[in-house]
């Protein structure tokens, strides 16, 4: 059981939806990326997803791509956002954290060593945007073998037909992108969320988190309420972008977390 697993079934003993909540590695610099990942479990984070910065993140919106671009600017890589999850955990055991990102980093590193180095880490799920099911011997199954819970994203688009295929080799949860297009760009709606959540829950027993399109802890509150928990990523991000002091960012942090755990 990884540490995703141990969560998602603590949650469930209590009743609970989770809080996920995204930020950029090394934005605006690795020491203060660094400091807001540390404060994300007391501003009620349950699991967290570290953002690999990449040149050319084609699923996401301006936001994103802003600090990716400051990341990749103030000099971060892999081995340094590596580092910060080595970091983290020697305060953190429990928290899970899924690293979010593209292949083409990971592939530069070579599969088995980014794996080995990512397990040693620290980390526990991968979130790889431009993988589809059919590469799955790329990354996905190695990934598995070697401990990782590998998630896959399922969209507005991802059909009854399209479905099985997505939750193949799945594990840890299921990212439901609530939002046809990139994140940031538009809000999400429980009543159009909720029916497409419980179409993929008769598919999987796993956790179904929604994640685009939700901003303020009313929304997190609405769409956490129809599925196992919700993401929050562009609207932390957006704080952190707009310079504002670590206890800032995390106070928005936990007034969102706030409104998905009262869901």
């Amino acid at each position: 059981m990884t540490r995703i697993d141990a969560k998602f079934a603590a949650l469930k003993a209590e009743g609970k939806r989770a809080f996920v909540a995204y930020i950029m590695a090394g934005d605006p610099d690795l020491e203060t990326s660094l400091e807001v990942m540390k404060g994300l479990p007391a501003a009620g984070v349950d699991v967290i997803e570290l953002g690999l910065p990449f040149t050319d993140p084609m699923a996401d919106g301006p936001t994103i791509q802003l600090a990716g671009q400051r990341a990749l600017d103030g000099g971060q890589t892999l081995q340094k956002t590596l580092d910060m999850v080595a970091a983290f955990r020697e305060t953190d055991a429990t928290t899970p954290i899924v690293m979010m990102g593209y292949y083409n980093p990971i592939y530069n590193r070579g599969v088995d060593k980014f794996l080995a180095d990512a397990k040693a880490a620290g980390v526990d799920g991968l979130i790889v945007v431009d993988l589809p099911p059919e590469e799955d011997s790329e990354l996905c199954l190695p990934a598995r073998e070697a401990g990782l819970n590998f998630i896959r994203l399922a969209t507005p688009t991802t059909d009854d037909k399209r479905l099985p295929k997505v939750l193949q080799n799945t594990s840890g949860f299921v990212y439901y992108v609530s939002v046809t297009g990139i994140t940031g760009s538009q809000a999400a709606q429980a009543a159009e969320v909720g029916p497409e959540v419980a179409r993929i829950k008769r598919a999987t027993d796993l956790p179904v988190i929604v994640g685009f399109g939700i901003n303020t802890p009313e929304a997190a509150q609405t769409i956490a309420s129809v599925a196992d928990g919700c993401v929050v990523g562009s609207a932390i991000v957006k704080e952190i972008g707009a310079g504002k002091p670590v206890a800032e960012v995390l106070a928005k942090v936990a007034a969102l977390a706030a409104g998905a755990h009262s869901a």
